[in-house]
C-alpha cells in the first residue's frame, strides 16, 4: 500500500461530506460537501473524479449507529450505499467507521470557531468527514 490516500465520507440523505488524507496517511483535510438530494448517481460521479484525482486506496465511511449502539434506518441506507461502492470500486478497501460522535464534534468545532449558522449547514458534513477519516487513521 504505497502512499495511497484515504477518502473519508460522511454519507447523508441530501449531503455527503468528503475528506482526504495526505499521501502518507498522516493528516486529513476536508474537501467538499456534495449536494445530491437522494440521488446516489450524483455522489458516485463526483467520487469517481475524486478517487482518480487523489489516487484513493481506502474509503472510510461513517456508519450512523444510534448512541445506544442500535442500528437506525440511516444504517440500512448507508449499507446500501456501501454495497454500491464495493461493486463499483472492487480494488478499493471500504471501511465502515462508527461515526456516533462526529456530528456532535463537528458542531462543537464550528461553535468554537464561531462559524455562522448558514455556513455551518454547508460545512458540517465536510468536518464530520474529516473526523471519520481521522478516526480511521488513528485506528490503523
Amino acid at each position: 500500500m504505497n502512499n495511497m490516500r484515504i477518502l473519508g465520507i460522511d454519507y447523508g440523505d441530501s449531503r455527503v461530506g468528503v475528506a482526504v488524507s495526505d499521501a502518507l496517511g498522516i493528516t486529513a483535510q476536508g474537501l467538499e460537501t456534495i449536494h445530491h438530494n437522494g440521488n446516489d448517481k450524483i455522489v458516485l460521479k463526483r467520487l469517481d473524479e475524486l478517487i482518480n484525482q487523489y489516487e484513493i486506496g481506502i474509503i472510510a465511511i461513517g456508519m450512523p449507529i444510534n448512541m445506544n449502539g442500535t442500528s437506525s434506518k440511516r444504517v440500512e441506507v448507508t449499507q446500501k450505499f456501501i454495497h454500491k461502492l464495493k461493486c463499483k470500486y472492487n480494488k478499493i478497501k471500504i471501511e465502515p467507521i462508527d461515526e456516533r460522535l462526529t456530528t456532535v464534534a463537528a458542531h462543537k468545532t464550528m461553535n468554537f470557531l464561531d462559524i455562522n449558522k448558514k455556513k455551518k449547514k454547508d460545512i458540517v458534513d465536510t468536518i464530520s468527514a474529516v473526523y471519520i477519516l481521522e478516526m480511521y487513521m488513528n485506528k490503523n
